[in-house]
């Protein structure tokens, strides 16, 4: 051990010194260095190789110190522990451009020779390192019991199957509360495929008014290559939501169940995706040509989306007319039968109607809105994306963006009312779907590999590391002396998965990848809703806010 020089992140932990300096001294030994064994019995006098050991532990300890005329400052990129100190011309030593196959042989040599390595060869190379990395204490802290509830959870549990509608079941999951409470029912479900069939059509035609928008533009653009990517692409965000409600309504799902391609949309994606390329080259064709007139754009259009018509329809089944009545048989949670005759549209107004809003506390679901942290963005500023959005000269995709704290006090007001929250969030980090846990401390990579994953929510944005990914419901919290510690999540993922589909997410994870919650104006302080006044600042179409949960 003497001479050697070994170099340590500046944000190493504790924890990760007691890993790195005394574990191994104490598990290559196994003798009792302190007073007493483990139950505390006998005091020895500590042989030659015992104090030689002691010996060492202090001078590795004594190497970690700092004197406090230096404090510590985790901008430092390393801290220097023992041994001989960096070399002062480490700067001049030549940069190699190239891999060197004859040093990365001398690197695995020095791998190796540390059995902690050899041993994390044995683990991570026959097994899922997130199994093997999987924090038992966090599994155990990660447990279903909150003390503020929506006394009314959505039921059953919905499962989006094979598809990325997960916007389309977060959203449906908060109305059908207001629906639930209104009638009285104890399971109910609203069609999602209902407003997936018409968010396809809506998005179809965005897209070819954009295309013809843009037909001076090169194709090789990366405006023109960011429309081409994903034309009718399962995703999307609340105001899109809003705009489908508005236009089509709402209806039961027993009305328009799933078909077999709501529920694996992938063939269906592909076929619409290359058809509305195809016709892409075409409009742009047929818009940079002289003699072309509106009139023949606007047939040659038309055309178009009537294929895309007859390829949804024959693949979902016609759905219902947002303008044409319906009848709506059902038993209410006392067994009692009703049949309500309505329209699509008709039943959507009834979210904001006087009896649902006085079962709703007052909150209105056709007012909700949405609050976003963007550490990038200036707070209390209002957001929106370029291009992005389903029904053409709809309502635009907004995002006030606030703190984290904003967003937490603003959704524990809403559970508090009784009301769940749609959120968005980044959910392949950090989370576990059959334990059906989110949390920041759930894999310890750091342990595991001796690495330090540190970025900022900021630099994740920044680098494409993350963005939001899924949307799903908060319905409960649980707060310790006015803090949240953690929250529970309703997924749309079926009730195979964490506890009956409910997932835990801690406070901490929520910190760094929920980027988006939806609510209540009421529930946030008039500065942050005059921000909704605010002309938007426009980010571009691939910016990660302009990412499709």
């Amino acid at each position: 051990m003497m001479g050697t020089a070994i170099w340590l992140p500046a944000t190493f932990s504790l924890r990760h010194i007691h890993c790195f300096f005394l574990a191994p001294v104490l598990q290559a030994f196994s003798l009792p260095l302190l007073a007493g064994n483990a139950m505390g019995s006998i005091n020895t006098k500590p042989s030659a190789a015992e104090a030689d050991i002691r010996e060492q532990l202090l001078e590795r300890l004594q190497a970690l110190h700092m004197s406090n005329d230096k404090p510590f400052d985790e901008k430092d990129d390393y801290v220097h522990v023992g041994g001989e100190a960096r070399p002062k011309n480490a700067s001049e030593i030549p940069h190699k451009q190239d891999v060197s196959a004859a040093a990365i042989k001398e690197w695995e040599k020095e791998l190796m020779q540390d059995p902690k390595n050899r041993l994390a060869l044995a683990a991570l190379s026959s097994n899922n390192a997130n199994a093997v990395l999987s924090s038992r204490a966090t599994t155990i802290a990660d447990i279903h019991n909150f003390n503020i509830k929506i006394p009314t959870e959505g039921s059953p549990v919905t499962n989006q199957a094979s598809s990325g509608r997960c916007w389309l079941f977060a959203s449906t999951n908060v109305f059908r509360i207001a629906i639930m409470k209104k009638y009285h029912l104890s399971s109910f479900q609203l069609s999602q495929a209902y407003l997936f069939y018409w968010d396809k059509i809506e998005k179809a035609n965005y897209f070819l008014e954009n295309i013809l928008d843009t037909f001076s533009e090169d194709i090789d653009s990366r405006l023109v290559q960011a429309l081409l990517a994903s034309p009718v692409g399962d995703g999307g965000q609340w105001d899109m939501v809003a705009n489908l409600v508005s236009k089509y309504g709402l209806v039961p799902q027993t009305l328009y169940p799933d078909s077999y391609n709501a529920m694996n949309s992938s063939v269906m994606d592909r076929l619409i995706t290359t058809k509305l390329r195809e016709d892409a080259i075409r409009l742009r064709s047929l818009a940079s040509c002289s003699s072309t007139t509106p009139a023949i754009l606007s047939f040659e259009k038309e055309k178009m989306l009537r294929e895309i018509h007859l390829i949804l329809t024959l693949m979902l089944g016609p759905p219902p007319a947002p303008d044409k009545p319906f009848t709506w048989d059902f038993y209410d949670s006392d067994g009692v039968f009703h049949s309500v005759k309505t329209r699509p549209i008709a039943f959507a107004k009834e979210l904001s109607d006087t009896r649902t809003l006085r079962a709703l506390s007052g909150t209105n679901v056709n007012a909700l809105f949405s609050l976003v942290n963007d550490p990038r963005n200036a707070y209390n500023r209002l957001l929106s994306v370029k291009r992005l959005g389903n029904v053409f000269e709809g309502r635009p995709v907004t995002y006030v963006n606030v703190d984290m704290a904003t967003i937490k006090r603003a959704c524990i007001t809403m559970l508090q009312r009784g009301m769940p929250v749609f959120f968005g969030s980044d959910v392949g980090k950090f989370s576990d779907s059959n334990k059906g846990i989110m949390d920041t401390g759930l894999f310890e990579y750091e342990l595991g590999f001796n690495i330090k994953l540190g970025m900022k929510k900021a630099e994740r944005l920044m680098t494409g590391e993350s963005q939001m990914t899924h949307a799903m419901v908060l319905t409960a919290v649980h707060v310790i002396d006015g803090q949240s510690v953690r929250w529970r999540v309703e997924n749309s993922w079926s009730d195979s998965v964490g506890d009956k589909g409910y997932f835990v997410m801690s406070d901490e994870w929520m910190d760094e990848y929920v980027y988006q919650a939806v609510v209540d104006p009421s529930v946030v302080s008039s500065t942050i809703r005059k921000v909704l006044e605010q002309k938007p600042k426009m980010l571009e179409l691939w910016d990660p806010m302009g990412a499709l949960a």
